[in-house]
């Protein structure tokens, strides 16, 4: 039984808090970068506190029903509400966000990028913990576009102030992209306001909320555009379809992603990798794909189709990388086109190996990231060919880049194999209605994919950690191995990796109930 605290405060306490912490940094002066960091820490704690509380307190016998529900007036003018909640969809996705921003921030300690300041470089990752947390959470389309746009703004500052010698190109294309995205996007969403009819909602949801001629409830539009034309319904799913695209991103929306990485500092890299990046999928999952199905059904042999173009080319710019970060980054198109193929299915296994490969490409990538900016300060450079040795120079941080390959290319036991073997076995049987022969030739197209991913992450194992260290950096007194922070940040991702690849029913016990539920309501079955 829900706490009564819990669902009239529960969720908002758990968004707002991070903006609370920065509020506080705010007035405390620049100079005392030990306070600031403390407060930083200690309000990811907090706000990671009142997660488990609520992971606590939720029935998971109820995991395909939204709980902690707050439906309260906000612009009324617009028909808009403050609506959120939480069910066995989102909840995995913000256990993964409470569990990296916090590691993120003590990675942090002693890692602050030039040119300094964590007073800004702090605060602009806690603005980012409450953008990504109320897009998690969020059931109205208004409330979810501003929570999906808070987040562009710290991360284009963190790319263009703290990035790399390119920053002001990538943080500017990052941007643009992004903002294209989300100008389609907002155009899809006052279109299916203005054509909704709340006449047609189910009398019993209808009676739990406060609804208007029109609406931009997420739980009621389902039902309130069930009415509008097929061909109109195709040309919104395509602004959402560009709106989330290219946040994933797709290909052939995905030529910011390497720049903005590579740019980026690690914690910028971490955060997008882990998190930003399934803001797009979960858009899919939770808005276009519900709202509209019989487009969705439309467009899924285009998504799936993309996808796997995706998986190939990601993996051939991976193989044509110089620099490890640009690598990793690559390597990302491909493991999202993963993400993307199992949701064109269209189908419960598909959609659940999604969902788990979000969380799984999360937690992988983001430690790969968290390596490669380890072994840039050391090596002031990522450049593959200047790289090796690094079993000799620093052995533990070669052993756990090694396990991170591994767990990147799909091996059995880590959490990267359920992200993508369920994704590529459920396009052999795709939904109903769906072109089985072309999901079954995206199927063993996938699978190729896996195996140029184990070429390239393997090749660039080989080449940075193995055989003895350059005359360049034999005897740099720079290179050590790992330190406190880093372990303390690293030690919990890499226990989850293990654990989620072991027992990956923690994830898919959780969103298994929520998809089922989505996908009878909206596709019948």
């Amino acid at each position: 039984m829900e706490n009564e605290f819990l669902t009239d405060w529960g969720l908002t306490l758990l968004v707002f808090a991070p903006l609370i912490g920065a509020a506080i940094m705010a007035a405390i002066p620049r100079e005392s970068e030990g306070s600031h960091k403390m407060v930083a820490l200690a309000t990811t704690l907090v706000t990671a506190a009142i997660g488990i509380w609520l992971f606590v307190d939720f029935d998971y016998d109820r995991a395909g029903d939204l709980q902690f529900v707050q439906d309260r007036s906000w612009i009324d003018l617009i028909d808009s509400r403050y609506i959120v909640g939480l069910d066995g969809l989102s909840l995995p996705l913000i256990a993964l966000t409470l569990f990296i921003v916090p590691l993120v921030i003590i990675y942090s300690w002693n890692h602050i990028p030039e040119p300094g300041n964590p007073k800004a470089f702090l605060m602009l990752i806690l603005i980012l913990h409450t953008g990504m947390l109320g897009s998690f959470v969020a059931q109205d389309l208004i409330l979810f576009f501003v929570f999906f746009e808070v987040v562009l703004l710290p991360m284009y500052f963190m790319i263009g102030v703290w990035g790399g010698p390119e920053r002001q190109y990538a943080s500017i294309k990052f941007f643009l992209y992004t903002l294209f995205g989300s100008a389609l996007m907002i155009i899809s969403f006052l279109a299916l306001y203005f054509l909704s009819d709340t006449g047609l909602v189910p009398a019993a949801l209808a009676e739990t909320t406060t609804l208007g001629e029109h609406t931009f409830d997420m739980r009621a539009l389902p039902a309130a555009v069930s009415g509008i034309a097929s061909g109109t319904a195709l040309w919104i799913f395509g602004g959402m379809f560009m709106g989330f695209g290219i946040k994933v991103p797709m290909f052939p929306f995905h030529t910011w992603l390497p720049d903005a990485h590579t740019q980026a500092p690690t914690q910028g890299s971490v955060i997008l990798a882990a998190v930003l990046l399934k803001l797009g999928t979960y858009g899919f999952v939770r808005i276009a794909i519900p709202i509209l199905p019989g487009a969705a059904m439309s467009w899924a042999p285009w998504i799936g189709g993309l996808a796997v173009i995706g998986i190939i080319y990601g993996a051939l710019g991976c193989l044509a990388q110089t620099d490890m970060k640009r690598l990793i980054a690559f390597s990302s198109v491909a493991h999202m086109g993963y993400v993307m193929l199992g949701i064109a299915t269209l189908t419960e296994l598909g959609i659940n190996a999604a969902v788990f490969g979000m969380v799984a490409h999360g937690l992988i990538t983001g430690m790969l990231f968290f390596v490669a900016g380890s072994i840039k300060e050391r090596y002031h450079t990522l450049e593959i060919r200047r790289l090796g040795g690094l079993l000799k120079q620093a052995p533990k941080m070669g052993w756990i880049l090694g396990m991170c390959t591994m767990a990147s290319l799909g091996l059995p036991g880590l959490a990267g194999f359920w992200g993508e073997f369920p994704a590529i076995m459920s396009a052999y049987n795709p939904a109903e209605g769906l072109n089985v022969e072309l999901f079954r030739f995206y199927m063993v197209v996938a699978a190729l994919g896996t195996v140029l991913a184990a070429g390239y992450l393997l090749w660039l194992y080989q080449r940075t950690t193995f055989g003895t260290p350059s005359e360049e950096f034999e005897d740099d007194p720079n290179i050590h191995d790992l330190g406190g922070p880093e372990m303390v940040a690293w030690v919990p991702i890499l226990i989850a990796i293990v654990l989620f690849g072991v027992l990956p029913g923690l994830i898919l016990d959780v969103t298994d109930p929520a998809i089922s539920g989505l996908l009878a309501a909206s596709l019948g079955g």
